[in-house]
């Protein structure tokens, strides 16, 4: 069973260094378990270049296996300690603007009463993190997405999200008593990568007919949009937590356009794994943190 966990680890990470790091072993230790994995199989579960440690084949027909017996190994030591305290590692997926801006309060939280439960973040997209939760490299997963049904997936929204268009105070823009998308196509609009679905729905509502995407300038984060917007490089559509301490400080207006879609922010987990009491802890607090959060901002 541990060299099975070794071997998910590594699978998740893409790395033997970085598997032994959070596994507390020395590299050699986490090659030499995997070796002996694959000698029990007959197989090699990894293709090991120098861009990191990839699945092979045979170790992606192995990793749902492996999911299910660490599943099932990690149910029986709760059967037979049921009032053990949450412990042991969770791997949640999360985006920029929820570890960021929602995510603080619960952390601290978290630290201080669940001090041997820890989380290992990963920052990627709404669809990197339904793959990686159906495939089960992440336990539990942020999503903030108009969809509020994912196959594969238990999910449960936690607040709409509201969203605002914004701009400097001296930008010419920030003066016009009403704006439409025609005077919007006629602005420098700045915007975060591809993948993200509030920006994506937002292009879509530009690009209107034509067959091209409306053209972006896309910064690499929520930070860096936002400065550029206070020197005036252009107007963005963020989640409006964002820019929350910037339009009470004046640095930012938020200009009267109407969003014409709703985004919600979601917490999701697989539906057919076994939900460890970690898991259920995770969920429930995030749950009770976030929607008192914004009940209070409402």
């Amino acid at each position: 069973m541990r060299q099975l966990e070794t071997f998910r680890k590594v699978a998740l990470l893409g790395s033997v260094t970085r598997a032994a790091g959070e596994l507390r072993y020395a590299p050699s230790t986490v090659t030499a378990q995997i070796k002996t994995l694959e000698g029990e199989f007959g197989v090699a579960l990894f293709e090991r270049s120098g861009r990191g440690t990839r699945l092979t084949a045979a170790g992606e027909r192995l990793l749902p296996y492996a999911d299910k017996m660490l599943d099932l190994l990690a149910e029986a030591r709760h059967t037979l300690r049921p009032e053990s305290e949450p412990s042991g590692l969770l791997v949640v997926g999360t985006m920029e603007s929820i570890t960021s801006y929602r995510l603080p309060p619960l952390l601290e939280l978290l630290h201080h009463r669940f001090p041997r439960l820890r989380l290992s973040m990963r920052p990627t997209s709404c669809q990197e993190t339904q793959a990686a939760l159906r495939h089960g490299t992440f336990d539990v997963g942020f999503l903030m997405q108009e969809e509020v049904s994912h196959p594969g997936l238990q999910s449960l929204v936690l607040c709409e999200e509201p969203l605002t268009l914004v701009a400097a105070p001296d930008d010419p823009i920030a003066a016009e008593p009403a704006i439409d998308l025609d005077r919007l196509r006629a602005t420098k609009i700045l915007g975060t990568e591809p993948g993200c679905v509030y920006r994506d729905r937002f292009i879509e509502l530009l690009s209107g007919d034509s067959p091209e995407p409306f053209p972006v300038l896309e910064m690499g984060t929520i930070e860096a949009i936002k400065r550029s917007v206070e020197v005036r490089l252009g107007v963005a559509l963020l989640p409006r937590i964002a820019v929350a301490g910037e339009l009470a400080a004046g640095t930012m207006v938020e200009l009267p356009w109407e969003v014409p879609f709703r985004i919600y922010t979601q917490v999701a987990w697989n539906e057919n794994k076994w939900m460890s009491p970690e898991l259920r802890t995770f969920v429930d607090e995030v749950a009770r943190v976030l929607r008192e959060e914004a009940t209070a901002g409402r």
